[in-house]
């Protein structure tokens, strides 16, 4: 990994951290860890009280990415209205593959989660497994949608969720 990749990321840029979301550098810091000097980019994630500390040279090798730009935006938009995929397989498979999904910081693929687990009203209720996944993937497109637009978390979950009703109107 070349030392030139760490230079993508600033102190008060908003980053997405795959395992986590959205996320804000707040500094980068020297650390000595077990003898050796490492420079590290702090991270803060204000909604889960958390503080995620990365090593500059491995942030692009783990995922570590810039927000969306806006087209990918309207991509994932366009992705939400799409018919839902369910495939025949058994429950525990496909969980693993949408927690995959979500984990991998990718915000097409989060929609796709977003849309397949989506019920409406009229729709059988979801297990429990089934609505935690469908609220961490939506968290995690709401936010960063949120992010990007610079507006707040709840016009970005508005949004989404007018997205996922224009589908089911359609």
């Amino acid at each position: 990994m070349t030392k030139s990749k760490k230079l993508d990321f600033r102190p008060n840029e908003f980053v997405v951290y795959p395992a986590h979301g959205v996320g804000q550098i707040i500094s980068i810091e020297e650390q000595e860890v077990a003898s050796i000097s490492l420079e590290l980019f702090v991270i803060s994630f204000e909604k889960d009280k958390m503080t995620l500390r990365v090593p500059t040279h491995k942030a692009t090798e783990i995922g570590m990415r810039a927000l969306s730009s806006p087209d990918v935006i309207t991509h994932a938009m366009k992705t939400l209205k799409g018919k839902a995929k369910v495939k025949r397989a058994m429950w525990s498979r496909r969980a693993q593959e949408y927690e995959q999904k979500i984990n991998s910081g990718d915000l097409i693929a989060i929609a796709e989660v977003v849309r397949d687990l989506h019920r409406t009203d009229d729709q059988r209720e979801q297990s429990y497994s089934e609505r935690q996944l469908y609220e961490a993937a939506l968290e995690r497109l709401t936010r960063e949608v949120a992010a990007v637009s610079g507006g707040d978390e709840n016009a970005a979950a508005k949004q989404v969720g007018d997205v996922l009703d224009s589908r089911v109107a359609a």
